[in-house]
C-alpha cells in the first residue's frame, strides 16, 4: 500500500496583472487592467476563506503574472490576506516573483517588512538587445539595480534566464550566462524559448516572420548553461534548475516531490487530497465566479493510485539525483519495473537513463531530450 500524502505544506497564490503581455507569453495574466486589482483582492480573500480556517505552510509562492507590479498598498494587502490564510511555519520560504523595471525601492520594502525571503527575477537575458527582441520591458541596469535592492534587504534572489531567441547566437548566450554568473544571484533557472500555441511570437512564426533556432543549437545551448554554471558553483538539481549550496527552490522541490500544495488565484492549480484541481483561467470569469459564490474551479480530476505513482516518477526522474527505488515503493505503492521496467530498460540501454539497481536517474544525455522520455512512463 502507498504512504498517504501528508497535508500539504505549500502554497501558490497566482497574481495575474501585467503592464503587457509578451509576445512568448501565454500564462494566465492581464494586461492593463489595473482597475481591477481591488476586487481581485476581496476576491482572493474570499476563495481563501473557503479553506475553513487558516492552513500552515513551509512554503509561499507568489507568481503571475507580475506581483510586483501592484503598487505598495496593494502588495502590502496581498501579503496579509495570504498570511492570514497561510501563517508562516518557522524556518519558511516564502518567493515573491518580480520584474526587474517594477521592483522599487518602496516594493522591497514592502517585501521584506511582511516577511518574504526570496525574490525571482523575470531577467531572461543581460543583453539588451534581447531583452528588446523577447519584448521585455526592462534593461541590464535594471537587473542590476532590481539585485542591490534585495540583496540590501538580505533577500535570496533567483533569476530566470532564457535561451534561443529568435536570431540567438551561441556566443551571444555564452556572454549572458557570464553576465548572469558575474551578477552571482542564489539560484538560476534557464529555459528554451517554447513556442506556445496562441502566443504572439507563435503567430509570427507561422507567417515567417520569426524563425526558430535548430535543435542542435538549442542543445548546444543547454550544454554551455549545464558546463558553466556547474563551473561557477552552481549544483544542477534539476533539469532547468541551478543553486549555489543551500539556495535550492525549497517551494519547486514540492512540486517535484509530487507532495501536495495548495493554491488560489486565477488559472492557480493544486494538489489537495488526491486530487488535482485548476481554476479558471480568465481574470473576468475567476472573479465573477467567486464573487456569486460558486467555485473558481475549471476543472479537477482524482488521481487513481497507478497515475498518481507514474506522476510521481517522472516528477522524480526530472531531479538529477534521479529516484531510489525503495523510496518510489513505498510512497507510491508500486514497484518501478513493475510500473515502467520495459521503458526503463529501454532508455537506459538508448543511453538516455542510469540504473543502478537501487536509484535510475537521467544521464548527461537524457537530460537534453528529456521531455520526450515521459510520454512512455506515464
Amino acid at each position: 500500500m502507498p504512504s498517504a500524502p501528508p497535508p500539504p505544506r505549500s502554497a501558490y497564490i497566482h497574481v495575474p496583472f501585467c503592464k503587457f503581455r509578451c509576445g512568448y507569453c501565454d500564462f494566465a495574466i492581464v494586461a492593463d487592467r489595473d482597475d481591477l486589482v481591488g476586487t481581485y483582492l476581496q476576491t482572493l480573500a474570499t476563495e481563501l476563506s473557503w479553506l475553513g480556517a487558516p492552513r500552515e505552510v513551509d512554503t509561499l509562492y507568489f507568481g503571475g503574472g507580475t506581483p510586483s507590479h501592484l503598487d505598495p498598498a496593494s502588495l502590502t494587502a496581498l501579503c496579509e490576506i495570504a498570511k492570514r490564510w497561510h501563517p508562516l511555519a518557522q524556518g519558511y520560504e516564502w518567493t515573491v516573483e518580480a520584474n526587474p523595471e517594477s521592483l522599487t525601492a518602496d516594493r522591497v520594502a514592502v517585501l521584506s517588512a511582511q516577511g518574504a525571503t526570496r525574490l525571482s527575477l523575470g531577467v531572461q537575458s543581460l543583453d539588451d538587445a534581447k531583452l528588446r527582441a523577447l519584448e521585455r520591458n526592462h534593461s541590464r541596469h535594471d537587473v542590476v539595480r532590481a539585485m542591490d535592492l534585495a540583496r540590501a534587504a538580505e533577500m535570496q534572489v533567483s533569476v530566470d534566464l532564457m535561451f534561443a531567441a529568435p536570431g540567438e547566437t551561441l556566443e551571444q548566450w555564452r556572454r549572458d550566462l557570464a553576465a548572469a554568473i558575474e551578477l552571482r544571484p542564489d539560484h538560476i533557472s534557464t529555459y528554451g524559448l517554447t513556442w506556445e500555441p496562441g502566443a504572439a511570437f507563435t503567430a509570427r512564426r507561422d507567417k515567417g516572420l520569426l524563425r526558430p533556432l535548430d535543435e542542435e543549437l538549442e542543445r548546444a545551448m543547454y550544454s554551455q548553461a549545464i558546463e558553466r554554471l556547474t563551473d561557477a558553483g552552481f549544483e544542477h538539481y534539476e533539469v532547468s534548475n541551478f543553486a549555489l549550496a543551500g539556495r535550492r527552490s525549497r517551494h519547486n522541490e514540492v512540486y517535484w516531490a509530487g507532495s501536495e500544495y495548495f493554491a488560489a488565484g486565477p488559472g492557480a492549480a493544486r494538489y489537495v487530497d488526491g486530487v488535482r484541481s485548476t481554476n479558471h483561467r480568465s481574470t473576468t470569469t475567476y472573479l465573477k465566479r467567486v464573487q456569486t459564490g460558486v467555485s473558481a474551479i475549471f476543472e479537477q480530476e482524482e488521481l487513481a493510485p497507478e497515475q498518481r505513482a507514474r506522476e510521481l516518477l517522472v516528477l522524480g526522474l526530472r531531479r538529477l539525483e534521479g529516484v531510489q527505488r525503495s523510496t518510489f515503493a513505498m510512497k507510491s505503492g508500486f514497484e518501478m519495473d513493475q510500473l515502467a521496467g520495459r521503458a526503463i530498460g529501454k532508455f537506459v540501454e538508448l543511453g538516455l537513463l542510469s540504473d543502478d539497481g537501487s536509484r535510475v536517474k537521467l544521464t548527461r544525455e537524457g537530460l537534453f531530450v528529456s521531455d520526450a522520455l515521459w510520454p512512455e512512463l506515464l
